[in-house]
């Protein structure tokens, strides 16, 4: 457990991609079997301890630790893992053995939630500081230590020399501590096979056009890039599951879309929005379909309300074939003559968009916003499907961000290596009374000195506290930039923008001159 939780602290202050890689792949290496296995899965977020819950250790630190001590510090320090794990009094007498990774995963996995506390209280008292951090850490699911899965498969992969894609395609007919997959890293065992299940094929991805670059249109072909969630749904051995984009089972979120054939689809998921009817030019905006995001078990009324659907781009696989090193040509012919047999309702062919001339399809793409269409996708007739960014296959033509000067609001503190700033930031814009109302939030955008800039702001100009949520006053103006926006019953506001970033701070401008909600709800699409 030790190792571990080294590994978790240095990864949490480790900001290069290279050196986290190097980091992982080490520490793969070096530890044995079942450890290494259950840290891969902590990494790739496949281990879930349900017995540990955040309410479960506060009750924990309440009978040990002063509740406003506790307050203060969790308020002050901004991460709970790392509160309770400075915080914990040490037991008297002599402290036991640190436990192995894979007795404390054992141990976790097989308890009742009337167990729990005394089993962590145990295990907490067997650990140091940084010992109890990595345990929490573990237990609830929250690493936080910027590691995404595909980064933690592709440490592995660095780390015993394999293909990182191959590790992808068996990946998901794999369970933690993934013995046979570190026995096949070493050398002891062959590669495993998939067998008759559904399993991801990593994907192709476009590379951004240059501004001012042409294409010619006899040998690329345009597509609209929707304003959804990029899928791959698989059906094999009479099942059928559905992928996000980093590979991530998202089956139990939809399962109003399946397939009945043999066959792997590359495709956008879309919901379509009350009253559409079933048709390509009918899908809801994403603000819909964040709305059964991350639901696990969706309830009948929602998935009525919001049903689900995939605009289908390219056919990976058909009845057993792997069709990923045929020409686009020939896997978008296959794609329209598998169509006709799917569920209609949940399955569409996304259009060919036609043009002239490049000057013809630039006025479509520019025309697109109203239509919830992020822009344009154009790939290269002959390209087969390759993992990965490909240079010269693929490339994506978005439409140029929207912005709006809004007023800072509201501040709170980070995670992790950002736990001691101010770096997630609400805004507003005015209404014609002049209220200020909350029309987004956002925590990217800005460099390390505009964050030490905005944290020293709301230091100084903290009006009231609510937890770790500071008002502050409504004086600086920050122009944002953001994808869409679109109408929303749940936000005072009624608006909700998509990927809203800081794009500059507008110290030059008073915010009574900051933009209006009626000026944004222009922009709605």
């Amino acid at each position: 457990m030790e190792s571990f939780a080294r590994l978790l602290d240095a990864l949490l202050y480790t900001r290069s991609r290279t050196a986290k890689l190097r980091l992982i792949a080490d520490y793969l290496v070096a530890t044995p079997d079942p450890d290494r296995g259950w840290a891969l899965a902590a990494l790739t977020g496949t281990i879930d301890l349900k017995a540990v819950q955040p309410s479960l250790l506060k009750a924990l630190m309440a009978e040990r630790v002063d509740a406003t001590l506790f307050s203060l510090s969790h308020d002050f320090v901004g991460d709970m893992a790392e509160t309770i794990s400075l915080l914990w009094p040490d037991p008297p007498g002599e402290k036991p053995p640190s436990p192995a990774l894979d007795e404390v995963v054992v141990q976790l996995s097989g308890l009742s939630r009337g167990q729990a506390p005394a089993a962590v209280a145990a295990l907490l008292d067997r650990l140091d500081v940084q010992g109890r951090y990595g345990l929490i850490k573990l237990a609830t699911g929250a690493l936080r230590v910027g590691v995404s899965a595909r980064l933690a498969k592709t440490g592995l992969a660095q780390g015993f020399g394999l293909d990182v894609e191959a590790v992808e395609e068996v990946w998901h007919s794999l369970t933690p501590p993934f013995t046979p997959l570190f026995a096949w890293a070493t050398g002891a065992a062959p590669p495993p096979t998939a067998g008759d299940v559904p399993v991801f094929r990593p994907f192709m991805l476009a590379s951004p056009l240059e501004d001012g670059a042409t294409l010619d249109l006899a040998d690329h072909a345009a597509e609209w890039k929707w304003d959804g969630i990029r899928v791959q749904i698989v059906h094999a051995g009479g099942q059928t599951r559905l992928f996000s984009r980093t590979g991530d089972d998202i089956s139990a979120s939809f399962p109003d879309v399946q397939l009945d054939q043999t066959l792997a689809l590359d495709g956008e998921l879309l919901v379509r929005g009350e009253g559409q009817a079933d048709s390509v030019a009918a899908s809801g905006s994403f603000n819909a379909l964040q709305q059964r995001l991350g639901r696990k078990a969706p309830t009948a009324k929602l998935m009525a309300e919001r049903p689900a659907f995939i605009r289908a781009y390219d056919l990976l696989s058909h009845a057993g074939e792997d069709l990923r090193a045929l020409p686009w040509t020939a896997r978008r012919a296959r794609l329209e003559s598998v169509l006709p047999g799917l569920d209609p309702a949940r399955f569409e062919l996304s259009p060919l968009v036609e043009a002239g001339s490049w000057a013809d399809l630039a006025t479509l793409r520019d025309a697109a916003r109203d239509a919830a269409i992020e822009g344009l996708m154009l790939k290269r007739r002959d390209a087969p499907y390759v993992a990965g960014r490909k240079a010269g296959q693929w490339f994506k033509w978005k439409r140029s961000a929207l912005t709006a000067d809004c007023v800072l609001m509201y501040a709170q503190r980070g995670h992790g290596k950002r736990s001691s700033l101010y770096s997630d930031f609400t805004f507003g814009c005015w209404t014609p009374d002049g209220q200020l109302l909350p029309v987004g939030k956002a925590y990217s955008g800005f460099t390390d000195a505009e964050l030490a800039m905005l944290d020293k702001f709301v230091r100084a100009n903290t009006l009231q506290k609510f937890g770790p949520v500071r008002e502050v006053e409504k004086s600086l103006v920050l122009e944002v930039a953001f994808d869409s926006i679109h109408a929303s019953s749940r936000h005072k506001s009624g608006l909700a923008m998509r990927f809203p970033r800081i794009s500059r701070i507008r110290t030059d401008k008073p915010a009574i001159e900051a933009d209006t909600i009626a000026a944004l709800l222009k922009l709605a699409t």
